[in-house]
């Protein structure tokens, strides 16, 4: 089967899970991310250290600092995840623009729909996550992309809640 007929078929199968959503991508900065985490742009080499460094809570763990291979997904998403125990720092290696849709962090055990907002993130900086936001993505466009990934060791295993938007809400999303 080639490429393309993968995502044909992901594609299809797509289309079967509830309403389609577009959320519009705007590009990221310190201001509007930060009801979910904060942006870390490039510092000075000795700065010292402060507010707008990342501001991690990893606490109940061991770190875990690694980078990981993603392929593209496409720009759709009817998933989204959050991590309770511990911040998340996510960066994209070589440069590359990638896209994240974000819900704030909440009590409730699924997000409110019409809180979830997408980012266009540059290449030059990285975001942390605060404790509970949710999140789907990393997204791109490109084939595949290596990021950075900055969270606990056990974070996938037992720090993995997942809302179902199509099943609980009859929700899908795509960012344009």
């Amino acid at each position: 089967m080639v490429e393309t007929d993968r995502k044909t078929k992901k594609e299809e199968r797509f289309a079967k899970g509830g309403a389609l959503q577009s959320l519009t991508a705007q590009l990221i900065t310190p201001e509007t991310f930060k009801p979910f985490g904060q942006v870390i742009l490039p510092s000075k080499d000795g700065d010292t250290y402060g507010p707008d460094d990342a501001q991690l809570d990893l606490r109940q763990g061991v770190p875990r600092f690694y980078i990981m291979h993603l392929k593209q997904k496409g720009r759709h998403f009817s998933k989204i995840t959050r991590h309770q125990a511990c911040t998340q720092c996510l960066g994209s290696l070589n440069g590359q623009e990638w896209l994240m849709a974000v819900a704030p962090p909440g009590p409730n055990p699924q997000p409110d729909p019409s809180s979830i907002k997408a980012f266009r993130i540059p290449g030059d900086r990285f975001i942390k996550l605060d404790v509970g936001t949710w999140h789907a993505g990393p997204l791109f466009d490109q084939d595949s992309i290596d990021f950075y990934n900055l969270e606990l060791s056990d974070t996938n295993v037992v720090d993995h809640h997942t809302c179902d938007l199509s099943a609980t809400f009859g929700l899908r999303f795509t960012i344009v």
